[in-house]
């Protein structure tokens, strides 16, 4: 093994020491999280959130136990790979060694944190994305097309794992026809690539055809409930702050990347990271959607910046450089995190407020950072399903019927009682059974909604009860209430498949 190699070891296990340990013991999943460990018990082609690949992880980490360590284990695995290629980036760039410590060093002190906190596409979407620009300067620095072939492969991956990589395209493409290097299109093993990548996505386009093309539904709610709260100013400070410690390496990237001589073939990256950002902000996208462009000019600057320290008094800016990411890392590492408990948050909102941590997709700002919120109050409402499931069951088929996915999934994680809850939300409603005849259901109701449960479903059933409610205070679910509706008047099989129709009708 190289002897650089042996820091690059290091790197990697510093950033599995710090994912295991960013997240207090007061907090639980993450409400995204239960959905997708819940897709390794429906192994599809495509689902109405999300593409396939992540339900494969899912499924993996059911066999090794669906333990937490396990769910956090490969997010954590992708960010460390991420750090690797970025090396790889910096390496194949001709870099110095001081160069892949500053690459790696931004690449760890970063958002990345964060993201590889969580079981979810991104992790793996970030890394993929960095991979499809590694192949296209392996393939200009060596012209060998196999390259081409390989970064087909990546990037029908990446579609498979999240829509939003086509993003990465979006921008490549056109910056590709503004500089020398659009002479790839006449590659006829470009067309075979996209073949390839066709071939590879061709599933999942396939099951969204079956399905009525369900992600479009999906991308409509998306932008009425959530895309609409964006602010596009607030964009563009995001992608300040998520490579705070190495701004200036990025600027430095672009800079090189139209001045410095040695990167003139490379120039079409400058271009593609305006058009892919001009894109972010006319769709109005979450910030977070962008990440994975960055990675690629933390290792473009490094490089520069290795060559421009190298010589005279410039080179004691070298461990003034290796020393601003971390020293820039350390006050977010107090805010960015949910490594404080919900209570300290609370009590010292000011310094989460200045980072805009507080502020939810409603435009609102609260107690606690909303991705912080939605890991609270679960365990607390399986409980009390287990509860009541385990009184009702006793009297016939027992249907546990929630109103969003993070109640379904946290209920099917947590359930001591062996519940597979259902919901008309997100992809449940595909895995709604009606085989049984249902004589009883515990409706789970968002708190905005649950007070007119009683008065809505109460005469279909002889006895109906509110139960029970979330009750921690710094849930997102706070107030989500158990109703116990026992002994049904009605066909609940019908007015469940009657209600699948319907909303599946939407979709048409």
């Amino acid at each position: 093994m190289k002897k650089d190699y042996w820091i690059l070891l290091l790197f990697i296990i510093a950033k599995f020491a710090l994912q295991y340990s960013l997240i207090s013991p007061e907090y639980e999943l993450h409400r995204d999280e239960y959905l997708h460990l819940d897709q390794a018990n429906h192994l599809a082609w495509g689902y109405l959130s999300v593409p396939p690949v992540n339900s494969w992880l899912a499924w993996i980490i059911k066999m090794l136990g669906n333990s937490i360590f396990w769910i956090k284990f490969f997010p954590a695995l992708f960010g460390a790979l991420t750090i690797v290629l970025t090396w790889k980036v910096v390496e194949e760039l001709k870099g110095s060694l001081f160069a892949k410590i500053l690459a790696s060093l931004g690449v760890l002190f970063s958002v990345l944190l964060r993201v590889n906190m969580l079981f979810q596409p991104t992790s793996l979407e970030i890394f993929l994305w960095l991979f499809l620009y590694y192949a296209l300067i392996k393939y200009f620095n060596s012209e060998k097309v196999k390259w081409i072939y390989i970064g087909a492969v990546i990037f029908g991956i990446g579609i498979l794992n999240k829509y939003n990589i086509a993003f990465s395209l979006l921008g490549l493409i056109p910056a590709l026809l503004l500089t020398e290097q659009r002479k790839i299109f006449m590659q006829s093993h470009v067309y075979l690539a996209a073949l390839l990548a066709l071939i590879i996505i061709f599933p999942n386009l396939l099951w969204q055809y079956q399905n009525h093309f369900p992600v479009i539904h999906h991308m409509k709610e998306l932008s009425e409930k959530q895309l609409v709260h964006v602010d596009r100013m607030g964009f563009m400070k995001s992608q300040l702050l998520f490579f705070i410690g190495v701004v200036f390496v990025i600027i430095a990237g672009w800079g090189a990347l139209l001045l410095y001589k040695p990167f003139d073939k490379f120039r079409f990256f400058f271009w593609s990271y305006i058009i892919t950002i001009a894109l972010f902000l006319f769709f109005k996208a979450k910030d977070y959607y962008a990440i994975g462009l960055y990675p690629v000019y933390i290792a473009f600057g490094s490089v520069f910046l290795g060559h421009l320290f190298e010589k005279g008094r410039k080179r004691f800016l070298k461990p003034v450089s290796i020393l601003i990411p971390v020293l820039l890392f350390l006050p977010l590492y107090n805010v960015a995190f949910p490594n404080r408990s919900p209570g300290y948050i609370e009590s010292h909102p000011q310094q989460y407020k200045k980072f805009g941590l507080l502020r939810w997709e409603d435009g609102k700002d609260h107690p606690l950072p909303q991705d912080f919120a939605d890991m609270q109050g679960w365990k607390e409402l399986a409980q009390k399903v287990d509860k009541e499931y385990s009184r009702l069951s006793k009297s016939g088929n027992t249907m546990v019927l929630c109103d969003n996915y993070g109640q379904t999934g946290a209920i099917n994680y947590y359930s001591k009682g062996g519940i597979v809850a259902m919901s008309f939300h997100a992809d449940y409603i595909n895995w709604i059974d009606v085989s049984k005849k249902y004589k009883n259901v515990i409706r789970i109701k968002d708190a905005p909604e649950a007070g007119k449960e009683l008065e809505e479903s109460g005469s279909f059933f002889e006895v109906a009860k509110l139960k029970d409610s979330i009750t921690n205070p710094y849930a997102r679910e706070k107030g989500t209430s158990i109703f116990s509706l026992q002994g049904a008047k009605i066909d609940i099989n019908k007015r469940i498949q009657d209600e699948i129709d319907e909303t599946k009708n939407e979709w048409k």
